[in-house]
């Protein structure tokens, strides 16, 4: 039996939409393909820097834990009876060579390049040393009693005191408004002084 002959002829019948949807589905199967390679390299990628970066941190939790075993023993140590007032003596010997360390010369000569012409000081008290900062400086808490015939002249002080890179915060205690005696606006202030000692 004869099969007949396809007679095909490509100027009547052109070529077919089918071709063009099959190279455009490889195409976004090749793009689809190269995108799950870089996702998997990333992810791979990540995982590894996860491993390492939980190896640091259980490094230094473990650093961490044998600091903090050496503070217990050590704060034991100092727990004990015997030690503790060997250890108060200590503290109460540092704080009054720092104490006596402070320039009370250099104390006015800086509050003198802050404090405004209509303002006046009254008192001060024993600077409370604090203790070193990270650039090595004391932190010396000074307490003052200012005086001054215009109220205004406190927030000048205020803003000089900000300003400056020898004072650290203030803050007004208290406030005392004149009277029959006293014609002057009196104000309680805190400031922090940094004094290389």
């Amino acid at each position: 039996m004869n099969t007949p002959l396809l007679d095909i002829n490509l100027a009547s019948q052109p070529f077919r939409r089918e071709r063009a949807t099959n190279a455009a589905l490889a195409a976004i199967s090749a793009g689809l393909l190269c995108s799950l390679l870089i996702l998997t390299g990333l992810i791979l990628h990540e995982r590894s820097r996860a491993a390492d970066l939980r190896r640091v941190m259980n490094s230094e939790a473990a650093q961490l834990r044998l600091l903090q075993n050496r503070q217990n023993h050590f704060s034991a140590i100092l727990a004990k009876p015997a030690n503790a007032d060997v250890f108060a003596t200590n503290v109460f010997l540092n704080e009054l060579i720092a104490k006596r360390s402070v320039s009370w010369t250099r104390v006015f000569s800086d509050l003198q390049t802050v404090m405004p012409s209509a303002m006046q000081l009254l008192a001060i008290r024993l600077p409370q040393v604090a203790t070193e900062d990270a650039s090595g400086t004391n932190r010396v808490q000074l307490d003052m009693v200012l005086g001054s015939e215009r109220p205004d002249a406190v927030i000048e002080l205020l803003k000089r005191l900000q300003e400056s890179t020898l004072f650290g915060p203030a803050s007004v205690v208290s406030e005392t408004p004149p009277n029959q005696n006293d014609p002057l606006y009196k104000y309680k202030v805190t400031v922090a002084y940094a004094q290389k000692l």
